[in-house]
């Protein structure tokens, strides 16, 4: 069959949806781009917030409008929304051929020929069952980088959060299939490789009983040819000396670390469910901009959580300003129906939550382009990704910036780059958050 894919949400959906297609391929079917040229669709959904659970249902009712035209279609719906409105789904959507739940993707060539016959429809397993590591896996990110997800699910139990309901309690996948995996994700041209997990600092400790990204890290960088590791998703009360010291002294891993905190006041961060202080996190930071000093850190905030006051706010907004972030997102909070945090009293209202989101942004936006600005003069090494081929310039990420979320380095060059290439750039200007420069 044609196989038209859509792979929404999160880099670590983006990994099951990168199995899938590797098992659908591997099976003798055939990916398209054209909807309307395919056998199949499968959608691999998200619904971490409103928003993400917004997409998914205009994408699969999108879909569903073009089997009016094409009444052979199949359309399989997979992911976190297939596994957390089973039901509803299958009452409100009946062009639905077939669902696949967040652990049950291992099944996806049973389910396509199932749905094809009319036979079963519905393909879950254990919410806390881990698929095994694959070794079919089509990248969609151009094969130079590729996302190295080594845990699923999540143990944290943060109160804005649905995330343990839908994707099971926190699973390992065990150290050798983790490093078998990068070893043939290098094998294949891949360059970088950015570890992903719903939190990563507690890798090991379910199937060990004890934390090993450290030594998983270790690892990774004795592969030839890798030449970038990238942390995701740290949570701050899990970064240890050892976790520092490990970037400290492995060149392969980016002085770059993603730790999602959601907001600076003692009250919100109690109510949020969160494990650490304001102080704690401030002194988190302090400890890794002294030890790593070119560290860039990426945070995400939460403005309007329900009892936000107007107190709680003005300490998140000292707070941006106090400690200057390299890189930040702002969400408002979205009540998600299941979780604790959905009954807490008072609920901000949206107008509220949207203009301090607002004004975080703008906070943030002007200490990012001080800090591009202050690149200028610098020379970084630069992971081309492309070209602008009517300007005649390549395009890239240096350590500062991860995919899709950050920035890049637009940069000229006499000798032509290809995808993959580590390009030395010398930065020569900056714009809002992107750098500019030329190959030296």
């Amino acid at each position: 069959m044609k196989i038209h894919f859509i792979s929404l949400g999160c880099d670590k959906n983006l990994v099951d949806s990168e199995y899938m297609l590797g098992m659908l391929s591997q099976n003798g079917h055939e990916l398209t781009d054209d909807e309307n040229e395919a056998d199949a669709v499968v959608i691999n959904t998200c619904c971490f917030i409103h928003d993400a659970k917004e997409e998914s249902i205009q994408t699969i009712l999108e879909m569903a409008k073009i089997k009016e035209n094409h009444k052979d279609l199949i359309l399989l719906v997979a992911g976190c929304l297939a596994q957390r409105y089973r039901n509803e789904i299958l009452e409100q959507i009946p062009e639905v051929d077939g669902l696949i739940g967040t652990t049950g993707y291992e099944d996806i060539v049973m389910a396509l020929e199932s749905a094809s016959k009319n036979k079963e429809k519905e393909w879950y397993r254990d919410i806390d069952y881990l698929p095994a590591a694959m070794d079919a896996r089509v990248l969609t990110t151009g094969g130079t980088y590729a996302y190295l997800k080594i845990a699923e699910g999540c143990d944290k139990h943060c109160t804005y959060c649905a995330i343990p309901g839908i994707r099971g309690k926190y699973r390992s996948v065990p150290f050798e299939k983790v490093v078998a995996e990068a070893e043939q994700l290098i094998k294949n041209g891949c360059k970088e490789l950015i570890v992903v997990a719903q939190e990563i600092t507690v890798y090991g400790m379910d199937l060990y009983g004890k934390k090993r990204l450290s030594e998983l890290l270790h690892q990774l960088c004795k592969i030839e040819g890798l030449q970038w590791v990238r942390l995701m998703y740290c949570y701050p009360e899990e970064v240890e000396d050892d976790l520092i010291e490990t970037m400290k002294t492995e060149d392969k891993i980016c002085n770059y670390i993603d730790l999602p905190i959601q907001h600076a006041s003692d009250g919100v961060l109690k109510r949020m469910g969160r494990r650490t202080t304001g102080a704690q996190i401030r002194q988190l930071i302090d400890k890794l901009r002294k030890e790593i000093p070119d560290i860039v850190i990426r945070t995400s905030l939460i403005t309007g959580f329900p009892g936000e006051t107007e107190e709680d706010y003005e300490e998140l907004k000292k707070f941006v300003k106090d400690i200057e972030f390299e890189r930040l997102g702002v969400f408002t909070y979205s009540k998600e129906e299941g979780t604790s945090a959905a009954k807490l009293r008072p609920q901000i209202t949206k107008k509220v939550k949207e203009a301090r989101r607002k004004e975080i942004m703008l906070l943030q936006q002007n200490i990012a382009f001080e800090k591009a600005e202050k690149m200028i003069g610098k020379q970084l090494y630069v992971h081309t990704v492309g070209t602008l081929t009517d300007e005649n310039v390549y395009v890239g990420r240096s350590y500062m910036d991860a995919p899709n979320v950050d920035g890049y380095v637009f940069f000229t060059a006499n000798q032509e780059p290809v995808s993959g290439d580590f390009v030395k750039v010398l930065i020569t200007g900056a714009k809002e958050y992107d750098l500019i420069g030329e190959a030296i």
